[in-house]
């Protein structure tokens, strides 16, 4: 296990919604340089953007978590957009990070990576044994690809490059944007829109049988710096909470807490995205002694809580 407190360690997307938890969490484990490259100063899918980024801060660890994101809906808007930025950052990052001397460097992936009809739960070595859910394939497979760079550039260059496959995250200072917001963020987002303008139904996308799992976003940032101080193997390695929720009872669960008590329908023309998803996570708990800790109706009274004070000061977008 490496101490972490004393290491230059630069998080990209470190301002975002995990990438804020996450610096957080090293600052618990006594990290003080820590750099958090902006987009405003430096484009992650330009090589000479990553380079001057890289003199800067001149990290020995690298924790990316940057990513172009969003919901069903982003990602059928943008898949051309998504595959490539997302590749770009992610490979340009670990080549420099290659060059530049990096000790290590911690890649973020993403459960649409998994194929669509993989058995549940979800198991590290199902990865490769189908092609992702067609919505949000082209993201899945960008950052997919960077677990065969880790793998390759481990083998020929002996670089100690891991890579980290997180189910759905939720949790306070997630983004609440219609237009990029995942499923939890815009549930909660129109429940309570609909208590404040006395709605008597909400509408919501596909039948509602599909299943998610979802990591409450603190308990992901421990999993994300535990890995990073204790895990260098060459293998994927999941970061979940070992459990799921179909749809429909997600959406009678945030109903209940946001006060809502009007109808639900559900528009069977939108698409419901992967059937199911929950991750085998016991590997996690066995190389890095992680098993999460907050329940699900407590985290999501956590993030409507949040959600309420946001509003108050227009960081709730």
């Amino acid at each position: 296990m490496v101490s972490l407190a004393d290491k230059r360690i630069v998080v990209t997307g470190g301002a975002g919604f995990l990438g804020s938890h996450v610096v957080e969490e090293l600052e618990h484990h006594g990290c003080r340089r820590i750099g958090v490259p902006r987009s405003a100063e430096f484009d992650l899918t330009r090589r000479e953007s990553v380079v001057q980024m890289y003199a800067k801060y001149q990290p020995q660890i690298v924790i990316h978590l940057a990513a172009v994101v969003g919901g069903i809906g982003a990602n059928r808007e943008n898949p051309g957009r998504f595959f490539y930025e997302n590749l770009m950052m992610g490979a340009e990052l670990m080549e420099q990070a290659r060059f530049h001397g990096v000790e290590k460097f911690v890649c973020a992936g993403t459960v649409c990576a998994y194929p669509k009809y993989t058995p549940v739960p979800f198991k590290e070595d199902d990865l490769w044994k189908g092609y992702p859910e067609e919505t949000n394939a082209p993201y899945g497979l960008a950052k997919k690809m960077l677990l065969v760079q880790a793998q390759a550039y481990r083998d020929q260059y002996g670089f100690n490059a891991i890579y980290l496959l997180p189910v759905n995250l939720y949790g306070p200072r997630d983004s609440f944007d219609p237009a990029k917001s995942h499923v939890i963020p815009a549930l909660i987002k129109k429940c309570v829109d609909a208590v404040n303008k006395r709605s008597s139904s909400l509408e919501v996308w596909g039948t509602g049988e599909a299943s998610r799992e979802f990591l409450y976003v603190a308990d992901c940032a421990k999993a994300i710096v535990l890995a990073t101080a204790k895990y260098d193997k060459p293998e994927p390695l999941n970061l979940g909470a070992g459990s799921e929720i179909k749809i429909k009872d997600l959406v009678t669960i945030i109903a209940e807490l946001t006060s809502f008590k009007g109808v639900i329908t559900w528009d069977h023309s939108k698409p419901d995205g992967q059937p199911r998803r929950c991750l085998d996570v016991s590997k996690a708990e066995r190389e890095l002694g992680f098993k999460a800790e907050t329940d699900f109706v407590t985290g999501l009274k956590h993030t409507i809580r949040w959600y309420h004070e946001a509003r108050g000061t227009g960081l709730a977008a």
